[in-house]
């Protein structure tokens, strides 16, 4: 039961981790387009996630954006997996006055929340929650690289992600 619970949390965090993925943007690159035009396409790579205990696991991640004619809305797919679970995840997020806007759900779990915060130059700050958890996420999108830095609040099974992404083809 205790591993059970473990994993549970586990993809609880790795899921809200991967709905800040959905705010992946650097408006200092985008030269009048809306601040996710450099997201289009298809992304791949990975990292690790640190549980509780101060175990790292890797995980490896694809994922699929389609972003509206202005750049200023994204859909993602994101699919993602490590050695004992895997999940998919699907979104929509806006980008409206200064602030990100939107939502997510993850089909393998039935789980959704919202995602909410505001973009500064390259950097983005979100935060995003679900019923039974919460993340606050550093986002940066520089050329065809995405660099994913999260952090769980104090108490969580799940207390920090690192992950890289690389645009394909």
């Amino acid at each position: 039961m205790a591993g059970s619970l473990v994993k549970i949390r586990c993809a609880g965090f790795i899921t809200a981790v991967f709905a800040g993925i959905l705010v992946l943007a650097n408006p200092a690159q985008t030269q009048g387009s809306g601040p996710f035009s450099n997201m289009a396409g298809r992304w791949a790579g990975g990292g690790s996630f640190t549980i509780g205990n101060g175990a790292n696991e890797s995980i490896r991640c694809r994922a699929q954006y389609l972003v509206g004619s202005t750049g200023a809305t994204v859909n993602l797919e994101l699919r993602c997996a490590s050695d004992s679970y895997k999940f998919e995840l699907q979104g929509n997020v806006r980008y409206q006055n200064g602030e990100v806007l939107g939502d997510w759900s993850e089909r393998t779990r039935g789980a959704a929340g919202r995602v909410a915060g505001s973009i500064k130059g390259d950097q983005v700050n979100v935060r995003v929650e679900g019923q039974t958890f919460s993340a606050l996420l550093s986002l940066t999108t520089r050329g065809d690289k995405q660099s994913i830095s999260i952090t769980a609040p104090v108490g969580r099974e799940m207390s920090e992600a690192s992950i890289t992404l690389n645009r394909r083809g």
